[in-house]
């Protein structure tokens, strides 16, 4: 008897794809994993088997090509224990290459059919299983005479499982030669696999009896088994909050934004290397750890004990911060993250942690982990869901040039801002200073001057509006005097 959407989902054992299974399968139908050899369909139906027997399930493994012996061994190297898991090995042994069988009536596949088809049987009756691997359902394929035969005997297999309160996972091996269309049809669901030079993804294509989140999300494997990353969607999350103010610490800073940094928004720190982006979003993390707020500060570029040691020296002492359990400084590297499983770090913090500041250095960084991805709807994503969750977001955002035509970036992103604070290099009597000003701050006003930016021994340095200068924008002021006269 089919299972309704109501009733309890079966975990496939690995989380982000019960999430985008909206909990995991339907009990009592079939599902197929399509992928190309390598992709991970074995392991999955690892996780299936194993998530059941955990839970004191009869679960078996239907292999019709690899042996027992050495699915055990890849799956101790994976880390996944296999006890509980009961096997059915039919692949075929070395001595079927050497006992030489002729059939001068018979088709083989008439032959062996039956004996395969009894152990079959005979093992399900057995252990009464609820859950059931078979890898993979086309090897039936050669013990049919003809299409229609195949198509016969997969359903006629397929019932007789579902009857007795199973639920199925098989795996196809299909080519432009040997397409599996037939065995699409025929599933309840179908989870594809694939690898490509942009990494490991998964889809899932079809799952009668229910919703899922379409679309590909990463995936990968290693020492634990598999790993899902869902493609984080915003609207799907959301907490009541109030826009309280966030303050610097620093009363001119604030007066420039005119209080603050309201909770919930998104503000860029926008200017060239080394300008002070990274130590300025430190000051509002320090404010924040004064005031009890845990927040997280992910590096995509420079490494932690750089960013420890310079925050000592300014004053900053993010090192104490870590102590106390109010700040986590985390290396990324974009090349070894996509942006779907940096989404989920993302998450963990904000939902397990109650981060309520995240700070991404920087977005130069995080475009490394796109891989073929669109950078504005992977940032999009990621910056509205922190805003829904009530945090404030502080991006970095470098520019190319130190001085010259003014950009807020080079990545056409501004629009995602809420709030952006610039820094600039300034020449000023053949000195290199450094000015910080505000171009936007969308829940209030700002002061629309600019003030002299400074990182000296004792921290941060905020200085009085730069009103005797014109032309700060272009890098190379000049001084006015009081008329507007040069």
């Amino acid at each position: 008897m089919k299972a309704s959407a109501s009733d309890e989902r079966l975990s496939t054992g690995v989380s982000g794809l019960d999430e985008i299974l909206h909990g995991g399968l339907l009990p009592g139908r079939a599902y197929l994993i399509r992928g190309g050899p390598g992709t991970g369909k074995t392991t999955l139906g690892l996780h299936f088997l194993i998530a059941g027997a955990q839970r004191g399930e009869k679960a078996l493994f239907i292999t019709l090509e690899e042996e027992q012996e050495d699915l055990l061994t890849d799956g101790a190297r994976s880390g996944m224990n296999l006890e509980g898991v009961d096997f059915l090995d039919l692949s075929p042994g070395s001595d079927y290459f050497a006992e030489v069988q002729t059939y001068d009536i018979f088709a083989p596949a008439e032959v062996e059919r039956e004996p395969l088809t009894n152990r079959i049987i005979a093992a399900v009756e057995q252990i009464q299983p609820t859950r059931v691997f078979l890898d993979p359902l086309t090897q039936f394929r050669y013990l049919s005479t003809d299409t229609f035969q195949f198509r016969k005997q997969v359903l006629s297999f397929l019932r007789f499982l579902t009857e007795r309160g199973c639920t199925i996972l098989f795996t196809s091996e299909h080519s432009a030669t040997t397409p599996d269309d037939d065995l699409q049809f025929m599933a309840d669901g179908i989870i594809e696999l694939n690898f490509d030079e942009y990494g490991r993804n998964l889809t899932v294509v079809k799952f009668r009896g229910s919703d899922f989140m379409g679309r590909s999300h990463a995936m990968k494997l290693g020492g634990a088994g598999m790993s899902v990353y869902p493609r984080l969607i915003p609207q799907n999350y959301g907490v009541t909050f109030h826009a309280d103010l966030i303050s610097s610490g620093l009363p001119e800073l604030d007066k420039l934004l005119n209080g603050g940094l309201e909770r919930g928004t998104v503000s860029f720190f926008s200017g060239p290397t080394g300008v002070g982006k990274t130590s300025l979003g430190l000051q509002f993390i320090r404010e924040a750890a004064r005031r009890g707020e845990y927040s997280v500060l992910f590096s995509l570029e420079e490494e932690i004990d750089i960013i420890l040691g310079r925050s000592n020296a300014i004053q900053l002492d993010a090192a104490a911060m870590l102590d106390k359990g109010a700040l986590l400084l985390e290396k990324i590297e974009p090349l070894q993250y996509t942006p779907d499983e940096f989404a989920r770090r993302v998450r963990h913090e904000v939902e397990h942690n109650q981060a309520r500041i995240v700070m991404i250095d920087s977005v130069s960084g995080y475009r490394l982990s796109m891989r073929g991805h669109d950078l504005v709807s992977q940032l999009h994503a990621l910056i509205k869901y922190l805003q829904n969750m009530g945090v404030a977001v502080l991006l970095t955002v470098e520019t190319a040039q130190l001085t010259g035509d003014f950009r807020v970036t080079d990545h056409e992103i501004s629009y995602l801002a809420d709030n952006i604070i610039f820094l600039r290099y300034l020449e000023i009597n053949g000195e290199m200073r450094k000015a910080i000003g505000v171009l936007k701050k969308r829940l209030s006003n700002f002061e629309k001057t600019l003030r002299e930016f400074e990182i000296t021994g004792e921290g941060i340095r905020i200085g009085q509006p730069l009103s005797n200068l014109r032309g700060i924008l272009t890098g190379a002021p000049t001084w006015i005097n009081r008329e507007g006269a040069p």
